[in-house]
């Protein structure tokens, strides 16, 4: 019995049969065609190379021809079409040369296990310089980013302007447009490069090929950038009520309620200039208060005690000097013999002094 997994993989060195004329010897019952515009600093080279493309496909019977004046390339099939896929490749390489990718690469579209694909980036930033940063991302420094993604992907792979084209194989094709959109997306292409180039190492291994890779793949996580900062002081919302809030008293309001409102104009102006007379007279006393402390003297601390302390402090002082003179005499390191009536001498001036 063949394993279920056997089935499900392709044998390797595996190659689809051609499609020959043989497999449809009556050829197309109707006519079909594709056209697409071209922008015009592509004109020189479509001009320049448009024999080539002729004479590929030529080769297919596809009729192609070239309008300068609109600028636009038409392809159509012929009665000596045979094969049905051949109008939809005949399609797919004039939107490759008008999205400027090299004859050479382009016409690699005719062959059975190549395919391609168009990724419009320009959308997907907002912002145009962010935008530009992102596809230089993509690009690499002198190209080198855009050359590995080639290399794993064995696709042909351009940038240009707001797509990103891609040639290759559909599994390659798959990957690129998985990079290009994390690109598009602030995934930096070097992690998606790294994951290719293992998942390359692990497809060379048959024993892997029927488990799954999640044990060995990066697991990439996103920086936590810095959260939204919360405001210290929290408003506390009221509940909600339906009715208005009162309405704050008027002037008038005021008068009636204290009884002024019925007072005659004479005596309003009377009240008012009491009022007024009141104020000015606080005013008045608070300032000359103001003007009076610069005459109040400061209170000054006791002198008294600090004498005292400064006596008691002496004393010690002059104690400790004579301790250390009396035991350099008993020392006696190289100091003059002490005379006998000097101690005396010194007890008499003191007295004196005293």
């Amino acid at each position: 019995a063949i394993h279920e997994s056997e089935l499900l993989t392709v044998p390797d060195g595996w190659k689809e049969p051609q499609f020959m004329k043989e497999d449809n010897p009556r050829g197309l019952l109707e006519e079909s065609s594709f056209a697409t515009l071209f922008p015009k600093y592509r004109e020189a080279y479509l001009k320049e190379c448009w024999p080539l493309v002729q004479k590929a496909l030529g080769e297919i019977f596809i009729n192609a021809t070239l309008d300068l004046i609109e600028g636009s390339i038409t392809v159509s099939t012929t009665k000596k079409t045979f094969d049905p896929y051949a109008i939809i490749r005949a399609r797919d390489l004039i939107k490759l040369l008008a999205r400027s990718v090299p004859f050479e690469q382009a016409v690699r579209i005719l062959q059975d296990d190549m395919a391609c694909d168009i990724i419009k980036i320009g959308t997907l930033v907002r912002n145009r310089e962010r935008f530009v940063k992102r596809r230089q991302r993509l690009i690499g420094p002198k190209g080198s980013t855009l050359k590995a993604l080639e290399l794993l992907t064995n696709c042909y792979v351009l940038v240009q302007g707001n797509t990103v084209s891609a040639l290759g194989p559909y599994s390659g094709l798959k990957e690129v447009r998985k990079v290009v959109l994390d690109t598009m997306k602030n995934i930096h292409p070097i992690y998606n490069i790294k994951t290719l180039m293992i998942k390359r190492e692990l497809a060379n291994n048959p024993d892997l090929r029927t488990q799954s890779w999640d044990r060995f793949l990066p697991n990439f996580r996103h920086k936590s950038l810095s959260k939204r900062q919360k405001p210290k002081k929290k408003k506390v919302k009221k509940e909600y009520t339906p009715f208005p809030p009162p309405q704050p008293e008027s002037q008038v309001d005021r008068e009636l309620a204290s009884g002024e409102f019925f007072l005659r104009e004479s005596e309003k102006r009377r009240r008012k200039m009491k009022e007024i007379k009141v104020k000015q007279a606080e005013a008045l006393s608070r300032k000359q208060e103001e003007r009076k402390k610069a005459f109040i003297p400061p209170k000054e601390k006791p002198a008294e005690k600090k004498t005292k302390k400064a006596s008691t402090e002496d004393k010690l002082d002059i104690q400790a000097i004579k301790e250390k003179v009396k035991k350099a005499k008993n020392k006696k390191l190289g100091a003059p013999p002490p005379k006998p009536a000097a101690p005396p001498a010194d007890g008499k001036k003191k007295k004196s002094r005293s």
